[in-house]
C-alpha cells in the first residue's frame, strides 16, 4: 500500500496546495497544506516518523489534493477544510471552550451589560473576549458592585417608582435606580466608567473621580464627596483583585509551546508591559513538528477567540509566517505583526510563556506518565521491538594497568535501580585498553546470566555503552559470542562530556537533542554510570593506599584516612616532607610515615 501511495504522490506537481488523507472508508483523517505538494506528500510514505504520524500513515488508504494559486490560498483552504471535516489527526481545540464578550447596548437610555457569544456589528459596544462564560459573568458582577449598577430584572425607565428598592440597595451595592428622581445621565456616566475599566483605563477613571471628589469637598458637598471616595476605593480594590479584566485589549500575545507526556499551547496576554491573562490548551502529541503545530494552533485559537492582538510573539520561526499575518489581518480587520524575538524584553515574554507551558504539563501529568512517554519516544527513535523498561549502561574507568574497572547501572521504568548495579575489576590486561575492558565487562555480566546467577537476571531491554560505534560493536561481539541478541547503542559525547547522540555498532547516529525528555534521560544515565565507575575506582585506590599505609607501625585507620583525604595519592604522601606531614597528622605519626618511605627509597637506591 505504501508503495502504491508513494507512486501516486510522486506524480504530484511542485505547486502549493492542500492534501486530504483518507482511511479505508474514505473518511478524511488529516488535512495539511504544502508549499510543494509532491515533496510534502511523498515524505509521509518513506522514512521514519513520530509515533502519531506513523499511526496516521498506517490508516491511510488514499489521498486527494487541491492545488492552490498561492501559499496563502492554501492556508485559507486548509483552515476551511479542517473546520468542515474535523479530521481525527489534526489539532482541534475544544469546541465548547468559547471566548465570550461583554456587550453594552450603548444606544439604550439605560444601557445594560450582558454576556455575548460573538462580537456583532449591531451598534452595541463589545469588550473581550474573555476566558469563559463564568469568568465573564464574574467580571460583570465585580464592575456592577464597584459602580453600584443594578443587576435585577427591572427595566428602566419603565419600572422606575413601581416597587420599593431591593435588598442590594439596602446593602449599598446598588444606587437604587428604581427610585424616582434618579437621573439617567448619572446612570450613563457610570456605564461610561464601566467602559473605561473594560478598556484597561482604570487609572484614568480614578484620576477623573478623584478630581470630582476634591471639587465636591471644596464646595462643601461632603455626602457626594464621600460617595465618590467609596467608588474610588471600590475601583482600586477591583484593580488589585483582578487585573485580567482588560484581557480584551491586549497589545501583545506571547506564545509558548512544549511537548512532554502531553503537549501544551500557552498564550500570555500583555498590555503596556503587564501580563493580564493566560490561556492554555492541553492535547496529545501533535502530528506536526513544533513550527507546524504552532501555525495551526494560532489559526484555530484566534478564529475561536474572535479577536486578534496587534503583536504576536512566537517561540520559533514558522515557514508560513507571512501568510499567517495576512490571514489574521483579514479575519480581524486590523494589522497584526508576528515576530520571533531573539533578545531583550520580548524574548523574556516568550521564555515566560514557555515556562508556563512546561509547568502546566508537569502539573497535569504524573512522573510515571512522563517517564513512560519518554521511553516510548526512545523506543520509536531507536526502532526497538520491545519497550525499553530495563536499561543497563556500562562505563570504564582507568588508572594505569592495575586500576581498570567497569561499572554497570540499571534503570527500570526510567528510574535508577541501585540494588541491581554491578561493578567489575578488569583483569589480565597489560595496559589500559577500553575496548578489551568493555568486552570483558559485558562478557562477564552476560555469562553470569547464562550460568543462572539471579543477581544478573533478567537481561536488559536496551544496553547503552559509554563510547562510540567501536565500543558498541565490541559489546555486541561479546553478546553474540554467547548467543545473546540485544539492542546495543553507544553514547556519543560532545566537547563538554555530555551525551549528544546514540550510535549503532555500524556507526549510524541517532540524534536525541531535539527531544528534551529523551536527552535528559540518556544524559542522566550516562552521568550516573560514569559516577559509579569513578567511585568504584576511588574505593579500590583507597584500599591500595590503605594496604601500604597499614605496614607503617603506629598509623591507625583514622590517620590513614586523614593522609589519603589530604594528599589524594600514595605518590604525594611518599613525596611529602616531614613538615607537610606534620601539618596533617600528629608529630609521631608524621615521623613514622616519613621514616617508612625514606627507608623504602634507600633500599631502592643503595
Amino acid at each position: 500500500m505504501l508503495d502504491t501511495l508513494l507512486e501516486k504522490a510522486n506524480n504530484l506537481p511542485l505547486l502549493p496546495g492542500v492534501y486530504l488523507m483518507l482511511d479505508e472508508h474514505g473518511e478524511v483523517i488529516y488535512v495539511g497544506k504544502a508549499k510543494k505538494l509532491k515533496n510534502r506528500v511523498t515524505s509521509y510514505f518513506r522514512g521514519e516518523h513520530l509515533p502519531k504520524v506513523a499511526a496516521m500513515v498506517e490508516k491511510v488508504r488514499d489521498f486527494n489534493v487541491i492545488v492552490a494559486s498561492s501559499e496563502f490560498e492554501a492556508l485559507v483552504l486548509e483552515n476551511s477544510l479542517i473546520k468542515r471535516h474535523k479530521p481525527r489527526y489534526n489539532i482541534l481545540l475544544k469546541d465548547d471552550k468559547g471566548y465570550p464578550f461583554i456587550r453594552i447596548d450603548v444606544k439604550s437610555e439605560y444601557p445594560t451589560m450582558s454576556v455575548s457569544r460573538v462580537s456583532s456589528k449591531d451598534g452595541a459596544a463589545y469588550f473581550g473576549p474573555f476566558g469563559g462564560r463564568y469568568r465573564t459573568r464574574e467580571i460583570i458582577d465585580v464592575i456592577r458592585n464597584a459602580l453600584q449598577l443594578p443587576d435585577c430584572g427591572r427595566r428602566f425607565p419603565r419600572d422606575i417608582g413601581r416597587e420599593r428598592p431591593c435588598l442590594k440597595y439596602q446593602m449599598g451595592s446598588c444606587a437604587g435606580w428604581c427610585l424616582p428622581g434618579r437621573e439617567s445621565e448619572d446612570y450613563r456616566a457610570r456605564i461610561a466608567q464601566a467602559e473605561l475599566i473594560l478598556q484597561g483605563k482604570s487609572d484614568e477613571l480614578i484620576a477623573q473621580l478623584r478630581e470630582s471628589m476634591e471639587n465636591a469637598a471644596e464646595e462643601l458637598r461632603f455626602e457626594q464627596a464621600a460617595a465618590l471616595r467609596d467608588r474610588i476605593r471600590a475601583i482600586e480594590g477591583l484593580e488589585n483583585r483582578q487585573r485580567v479584566i482588560s484581557t480584551a485589549f491586549s497589545d501583545t500575545d506571547a506564545i509558548g509551546f512544549c511537548r512532554g507526556a502531553k503537549s501544551c499551547f500557552t498564550v500570555l496576554h500583555f498590555k503596556n508591559g503587564d501580563m493580564i491573562g493566560k490561556e492554555t490548551e492541553m492535547f496529545d502529541e501533535p502530528i506536526e513538528d513544533d513550527a507546524e503545530a504552532i501555525s495551526e494552533l494560532l489559526r484555530h485559537y484566534y478564529a475561536a477567540r474572535g479577536a486578534v492582538p496587534r503583536n504576536i510573539l512566537l517561540p520559533l520561526e514558522c515557514d508560513d509566517r507571512e501568510e499567517l499575518e495576512t490571514f489574521l489581518c483579514e479575519s480581524s480587520g486590523r494589522r497584526t505583526a508576528i515576530e520571533v524575538p531573539k533578545r531583550g524584553e520580548r524574548l523574556r515574554l516568550i521564555e515566560s510563556a514557555a515556562l508556563n507551558a512546561r509547568e502546566e504539563i508537569l502539573r497535569r501529568t504524573t512522573q510515571e506518565q512522563r517517564r513512560s512517554k519518554t521511553l516510548q519516544w526512545l523506543q520509536k527513535a531507536l526502532e526497538l521491538e520491545v519497550y525499553p523498561r530495563r536499561i543497563e549502561a556500562f562505563d570504564i574507568s582507568n588508572l594505569g594497568s592495575t586500576g581498570i574497572v567497569a561499572a554497570m547501572t540499571v534503570h527500570v521504568d526510567g528510574k535508577p535501580l541501585k540494588k541491581a548495579y554491578r561493578k567489575f575489576r578488569i583483569r589480565e590486561l597489560d595496559g589500559p585498553d577500553d575496548y578489551a575492558s568493555m568486552y570483558q565487562a559485558v562478557s562477564r555480566r552476560l555469562r553470569r546470566y547464562m550460568e543462572g546467577d539471579e543477581k544478573f537476571a533478567p537481561l536488559p531491554d536496551l544496553l547503552l555503552i559509554d563510547g562510540g560505534a567501536e565500543h558498541a560493536a565490541t559489546a555486541r561481539r561479546a553478546a553474540e559470542e554467547l548467543g545473546i541478541t540485544l539492542p546495543i547503542f553507544g553514547m556519543v559525547k560532545d566537547d563538554r562530556h555530555r551525551t549528544r547522540a546514540l550510535v549503532t555498532p555500524e556507526g549510524r547516529e541517532i540524534g536525541i537533542s531535539g527531544n528534551q525528555a529523551v536527552f535528559a534521560l540518556v544524559g542522566n544515565i550516562q552521568e550516573e554510570t560514569h559516577r559509579s565507575a569513578i567511585e568504584y575506582q576511588r574505593s579500590l585506590r583507597g584500599e591500595a593506599y590503605g594496604s601500604t599505609l597499614e605496614k607503617i607501625p603506629g598509623v591507625g585507620p583514622k590517620r590513614r584516612a586523614e593522609l589519603i583525604s589530604h594528599f589524594k595519592s600514595l605518590r604525594e604522601i611518599r613525596a611529602a616532607s616531614l613538615e607537610e606531614l606534620r601539618a596533617v597528622v600528629p608529630k609521631n605519626t608524621a615521623q613514622a610515615v616519613y621514616t617508612f618511605f625514606s627507608q623504602q627509597q634507600e633500599e631502592k637506591d643503595p
